[in-house]
């Protein structure tokens, strides 16, 4: 084995060189640059915005609200979100439990509609989380964020608890693998099937139940400038589901295309990509694996 002769004068810098000289270390630890391949916490709307949503009040129907976890495009007339958008390392997932604390977005514009938690009481829909509690897990306040209900739609329970969280799972496994992702999620349409049967509105028409469920997951290794990264060969999964309870649990059956979506809402997803790199993955539909 052999022993370094250093004395209590040598700098940390000169120390620092000996042992990059003697190869004990490696070139990484004698710079103070990040480590490209660290997963990090990155901007949600890194691939671009889907609808231009701004935080204009006299826009109530694409407002945008942008939280440290996620960002929104809420429509105030309908009672959920338009879209949600974020991103997901394994820089967001850790220990913190479910919250489970449903409650009003006190961002929301002063006179707006607060829909609570009781707004879905008894109407045979599930408070379907868009940006799911578990991808949320590094601290406690990162998973409540998750809870409020502008994160919130109406989803046929079938829907939520066994399609939806099979491709939530398969997400966090992509993750666990040394990916990240990027992930939108939306809903559209009016009238939906929950454990009572059919329903257009709860809340006495103030949350609209809609008819299509959709979710697109762009698949990164980890790295950094994740939108110029993207290229014709970036795994892009998209599914879009009808939002009815005898819905097959299988996600891969409901996969789709971006360009299909992107015509169905009227929205523009993956806008921060080139434009010819657009136009090659948004028209695939994904056939890799499933678990």
């Amino acid at each position: 084995m052999m022993f370094l002769p250093f004395c209590t004068t040598l700098s940390l810098r000169r120390a620092l060189r000996f042992l990059l000289l003697a190869g004990l270390v490696s070139a990484s630890a004698c710079t103070d640059e990040p480590d490209p391949t660290a997963p990090t916490r990155d901007d949600n709307l890194a691939l671009g915005n889907p609808s231009g949503a701004t935080t204009d009040e006299k826009q109530p129907t694409n407002y945008l609200l942008s939280k440290p976890q996620f960002a929104l495009s809420y429509h105030r007339d309908r009672g959920i979100p338009n879209w949600v958008s974020w991103h997901l390392s394994s820089a967001w997932l850790g220990s913190a439990p479910r919250q489970d604390d449903f409650r009003t977005d006190a961002a929301l514009p002063r006179g707006w509609y607060q829909v609570t938690t009781g707004s879905y009481t008894g109407s045979g829909f599930d408070r379907g989380h868009n940006c799911p509690s578990a991808d949320r897990t590094r601290t406690l306040d990162d998973n409540s964020a998750t809870f409020l209900m502008t994160n919130i739609m109406p989803q046929a329970p079938n829907n939520n608890q066994r399609t939806w969280v099979g491709l939530e799972n398969y997400c966090r496994t992509l993750v666990d693998q040394g990916n990240e992702l990027y992930i939108i999620c939306g809903s559209y349409g009016r009238g939906g099937t929950g454990s009572n049967g059919y329903a257009t509105t709860l809340d006495d028409g103030r949350v609209t139940v809609p008819a299509r469920c959709w979710k697109v997951v762009v698949v990164l290794p980890v790295g950094t400038d994740d939108a110029r990264r993207v290229s014709a060969d970036t795994r892009v999964i998209a599914i879009n589901t009808p939002n009815r309870n005898d819905l097959n649990s299988d996600w891969a059956g409901y996969r789709t295309s971006v360009d299909a979506i992107e015509q169905a809402t009227g929205l523009d997803l993956l806008s921060a990509v080139s434009t010819a790199v657009q136009a090659t993955i948004e028209a695939r539909v994904d056939n890799g694996p499933t678990q």
